[in-house]
């Protein structure tokens, strides 16, 4: 009998966890998220390093939050797997300017070494903290954090995504899915800085020329932190270039409005704006892509960069380039794959709503 009501209640709980999973509570308004003060708090890791949860963690970063105690057996496990997929796709911005912590709710059993433990079963990657301390220092804690100190069986699978510099403290309801909590993240946290620098070093910032004659710099307007999907071409191109062309013609319907199509034309002397544009009208190309041209100096160099052409102009390639620059995701695609084929694979390098 104490079997079936042990199953019966780990049932329920598992129905309730998916049922509050659901909701997601916004970004509180910024007056009322100005009213939450994060509270210092002298802890311990899991390899009983003394750390203060303000000024070392949290200060200046995007904080996951979320609360565990070892000896759980259903909600704590599960949802240290989740954020364990979490911190993979974040890459290595976890540890710079993103950190992940989990607060034991029961520290008088969960000391440094059975948190090490718990977190070594799921191979937890380096910027994620598991904390323990003296319990009234918890407790008080977890009130601040409005996480609870009851009792520790009916814990919730709360997690917080704390900015305190943008004043965001966004909280996600039991048991949140790995994409709601990565796009979370992402939105609070923002561009990656570090590879925001890299690719700024990397791609070149030369100015070019759409074909409604615009002037833009290829990095700071065409590439920074978008999705876009890249090919090059030449307007008296007698092979696949007018083939190709008509092919993302197709392609682009299909794809979602946040990536950027870009045609880079590698004969630049005869491919002025207005030659691109006529060519590109041949196709009834939509808003959002980009037909560009320019020096025969800058095209090369950014050519060059992309691994786009050589000297010769008809040995140019026909395979298309699709990226995620935020991320620095890459990947190529043959440009005569079939349409729904090539928005699958650009649409799996955006970032989750």
């Amino acid at each position: 009998m104490k079997q079936v009501i042990k199953d019966v209640s780990g049932l329920m709980n598992k129905v309730l966890a998916l049922m509050v999973c659901c909701i997601l509570l916004v970004a509180m308004p910024s007056a009322q998220a100005a009213m939450r003060v994060i509270p210092e708090a002298q802890l311990i890791n899991q390899d009983g390093k003394n750390v203060a949860f303000y000024r070392e963690l949290v200060q200046g970063k995007t904080a996951v939050v979320n609360f565990i105690f070892t000896s759980c057996t259903m909600i704590c496990p599960t949802q240290t797997a989740t954020l364990r997929q979490v911190q993979r796709e974040l890459g290595t911005r976890v540890g710079r300017d993103v950190v992940f912590i989990s607060i034991s709710i029961d520290p008088n059993t969960d000391n440094p070494p059975r948190l090490k433990a718990f977190a070594q079963q799921f191979e937890t990657g380096p910027g994620w903290q598991f904390l323990t301390g003296n319990k009234a220092v918890v407790d008080k804690l977890l009130r601040s954090l409005h996480a609870g100190v009851g009792d520790i069986s009916n814990h919730s699978g709360l997690v917080l995504v704390i900015n305190e510099k943008k004043q965001v403290w966004q909280q996600l309801a039991s048991m949140p899915e790995a994409k709601l909590i990565q796009s979370t993240v992402e939105q609070v946290a923002g561009p990656d800085p570090a590879m925001q620098a890299a690719n700024g070093r990397y791609f070149p910032n030369l100015p070019l020329q759409t074909q409604d004659g615009k002037t833009v710099h290829f990095f700071d307007d065409v590439m920074k932190d978008k999705v876009v999907l890249i090919n090059f071409i030449f307007t008296t191109c007698p092979g696949i270039c007018s083939p190709m062309t008509a092919n993302l013609a197709r392609v682009q319907p299909l794809l979602d409005p946040r990536v950027q199509m870009v045609s880079i034309t590698v004969d630049p002397d005869t491919d002025t704006p207005k030659v691109l544009k006529d060519f590109a009208s041949k196709f009834k190309v939509r808003p959002g892509w980009l037909f560009l041209t320019g020096s025969t100096e800058n095209i090369s160099a950014v050519a060059k960069k992309l691994g786009g052409s050589g000297e010769d102009k008809d040995a140019h390639s026909g395979i298309l380039l699709a990226g995620n620059v935020q991320t620095g995701d890459w990947k190529k695609i043959h440009a005569t794959a079939r349409p729904e084929d090539i928005a699958l694979a650009v649409g799996k390098l955006l970032p989750a709503r």
